[in-house]
C-alpha cells in the first residue's frame, strides 16, 4: 500500500499553490459546489482547507457563517491563517486527516477540495462515516475530488491535459473511482448521492444527511 504523503513538505505545498489556479475546469467544479451549499448554513467544516481558497469562495455569499478549517501542512496552515487573519468566524485546526476527526460538534455542511484522495481507501471510508455523524439532519457533504480514471489511457490523457507526465505523477495520490465512493456514501446513509459534476479525473461527489 502507498503510504507516501508529501504534504508536510513546504516545497510540495508551494508547488501546488503555484499551479492550483491553472488546473483546467477547476472553477467549474467549484461553481457547482457553491450552488449546492445553502446560503443559510450557520456552520461549515472544510477538510484539507489548503490555503483557504474554497472557504473564502463560500464566505462571499455566507459572510456570517461559522467555519472550521482543517489542514496539517505547515505551509497551508500559514497561508490560511494569513487569509483569514481578520475573520473571527474562522477557526483553523492543525489536524492530519489520517487520524480520526477531533470532537468538533455538528455542522450544516462539510466540504473538501482535492484533499481526501491523499488518504488510503480504508481511511477514506471511515472519514466519510465521521462526516455523516458530524452533520446536522439536512446537512450536506460536498467533496470536490481527484478521482481515478477507469483506464490507464484516460489517466494519461488527464495528466497531459494538466500539463504533466506519468513520471511526475504525485506519489501522495491514492485515487479511487467515482462509483465506489458513491456506493460508500449510500451505504453510510447519505441521501441524494450523486456525482454532480465531472471532468476527466476531477469530480464533485455530494450526499445529504436526511432531515
Amino acid at each position: 500500500m502507498n503510504n507516501i504523503n508529501l504534504w508536510t513538505s513546504s516545497e510540495h505545498a508551494l508547488s501546488y499553490l503555484g499551479k492550483a489556479d491553472k488546473i483546467p475546469h477547476r472553477t467549474e467544479g467549484e461553481g457547482v459546489l457553491l450552488e449546492q451549499v445553502p446560503k443559510n448554513v450557520k456552520r461549515i467544516l472544510d477538510l484539507g482547507t489548503g490555503d483557504g481558497r474554497l472557504l473564502e469562495l463560500l464566505k462571499i455569499d455566507r459572510p456570517q457563517m461559522q467555519s472550521v478549517a482543517i489542514d496539517f501542512s505547515p505551509t497551508m496552515l500559514s497561508a490560511v491563517k494569513t487569509r483569514f487573519a481578520d475573520d473571527k468566524n474562522v477557526e483553523i485546526i492543525n489536524h492530519n486527516l489520517d487520524q480520526p476527526l477531533p470532537d468538533l460538534g455538528l455542522f450544516d455542511a462539510v466540504v473538501s477540495s482535492f484533499a481526501i484522495h491523499h488518504l488510503g481507501d480504508e481511511r477514506k471510508f471511515s472519514l466519510y462515516r465521521e462526516i455523516f455523524k458530524n452533520l446536522n439532519p439536512g446537512g450536506i457533504f460536498c467533496n470536490l475530488e481527484h478521482v481515478a480514471s477507469p483506464t490507464q489511457s484516460l489517466h494519461e490523457k488527464f495528466l497531459k491535459e494538466i500539463g504533466t507526465l506519468p513520471e511526475n505523477d504525485d506519489p501522495s495520490n491514492k485515487l479511487l473511482d467515482v462509483e465506489t465512493q458513491l456506493q460508500w456514501l449510500r451505504k453510510i446513509g447519505f441521501s441524494d448521492v450523486d456525482c454532480y459534476w465531472k471532468w476527466l479525473e476531477l469530480a464533485l461527489l455530494i450526499g445529504v444527511k436526511a432531515g
